[in-house]
């Protein structure tokens, strides 16, 4: 069997982070699915790293890549490992030890769906790779600009076998999952008071008043973050910074009627299968960007609400055609009003959302797994 060594967010503990565990067991599972053997380096923390910085950051990446090369020397002598798959971000990264594992004769992929979002071009600690996994289609022209092997793959995503069926009920009202930033706030809350019909779950919704003052930052740590802002983004950052928050002074007030708070676990994968309508929100804030024109880009729940059964409304970014046949598959909007008249026109048509249920679900399923993905990297790879 292939053997597949797998560095994707494994952690040794509960970190004060959210919204990674997920991963680990999407990378995993759909190893296991695409009939791949997957192994981990014991005893590794990759997010530890997030939570370190300075001399602190550099111990731990040179005991952490120790590790992996010892392990990688003697698998690869034993047993054998014919791939290297990661979830890297800049920090988790040693060259040398990416250039190493590839000398002894393992190729070494990183996946990566934040690119856009975070970096104007790609960070010189990728540079190593032979090949880089980027789920975001506006994210390609970064790693051709940058000379880069890449192959455009969906978001990873894995649901076990009990969710693979379309759920019998729609119990729960039109629904966006997710929690609350000002471009989510902006949109929703124009939908909402343009007569849309819909419920918010996730955290920082609900209005909180506590009386506390606003502590702010010392004037010199604000002044260096702002130097920091204009060396990375430039200098129109420092405008859209000012935009920002002029915009959120004049949102529209979002009713705590309308957010009846978060859902997890085993609720998070009910109410995205028995809702009404699950809707997606692509936008995304960029330091330079201006948030009248957002950047957006196909996420995780475009291929996870899917795979779930769920009849999916998702707002459009470029690439999506390539996923799905929109409008029968899934279906999308591009504006507030949109947003609104497609939940009115699937309210209306029970026939339509089963529809979208069945072949958004095929589709994920077939074309859009892990399995799928690591298929084609291999292919690509020639790995045997």
């Amino acid at each position: 069997m292939t053997r597949v060594l797998v560095s994707c967010l494994q952690a040794q503990k509960k970190h004060p982070l959210i919204g990674y565990e997920h991963w680990r067991r999407y990378f995993i599972e759909g190893c296991r699915e695409a009939g791949l053997e997957p192994v981990e380096v014991p005893g590794v923390d990759w997010v530890e790293a997030f939570t370190l910085s300075g001399q602190e950051l550099t111990a731990w990446r040179s005991r952490t890549w120790e590790a992996v090369l010892a392990y990688v020397r003697k698998e690869h002598a034993g047993a054998g490992l014919s791939l290297f798959v990661s979830y890297f971000y800049p920090i988790h990264i040693d060259e040398g030890a990416i250039r190493e594992i590839r000398r002894i004769g393992v190729p070494c992929v990183n996946f990566f769906c934040d690119n856009v979002r975070l970096y104007r071009k790609v960070p010189l600690e990728y540079v190593p790779f032979d090949l880089h996994w980027v789920p975001e289609f506006e994210a390609l022209p970064l790693y051709e600009k940058a000379r880069l092997p890449s192959i455009n793959a969906p978001m990873p995503c894995w649901v076990p076998s009990d969710l693979r069926q379309l759920p019998t009920a729609e119990t729960e009202p039109p629904t966006f999952i997710g929690g609350r930033d000002e471009l989510r706030a902006e949109l929703l809350g124009r939908a909402l008071a343009l007569g849309g019909k819909f419920m918010i779950r996730g955290h920082g919704w609900k209005y909180r008043s506590d009386g506390e003052p606003i502590r702010r930052r010392p004037y010199l740590q604000v002044l260096r973050n702002q130097v920091a802002l204009v060396e990375q983004w430039g200098l129109m950052s420092l405008f859209y910074k000012i935009e920002q928050r002029l915009n959120a002074a004049g949102q529209i007030a979002i009713r705590d009627s309308d957010t009846p708070g978060p859902v997890t676990g085993n609720d998070y994968f009910r109410v995205t299968r028995e809702a009404e309508v699950t809707i997606g929100v692509n936008r995304v804030s960029r330091p330079d960007t201006s948030d009248r024109r957002p950047l957006t880009y196909s996420r995780l729940r475009d291929i996870e609400a899917p795979m779930l059964g769920a009849c999916y409304l998702s707002e459009w970014t470029e690439g999506l055609e390539q996923l799905y046949d929109l409008g029968t598959e899934i279906e999308t909007y591009r504006t507030a009003e949109e947003l609104v008249a497609k939940l009115e026109m699937l309210a209306d048509d029970r026939a339509r959302r089963h529809a979208l249920r069945r072949l958004g679900q095929r589709r994920a399923l077939t074309d859009h797994s892990v399995a799928c993905a690591l298929h084609r990297i291999i292919d690509r790879l020639g790995v045997s």
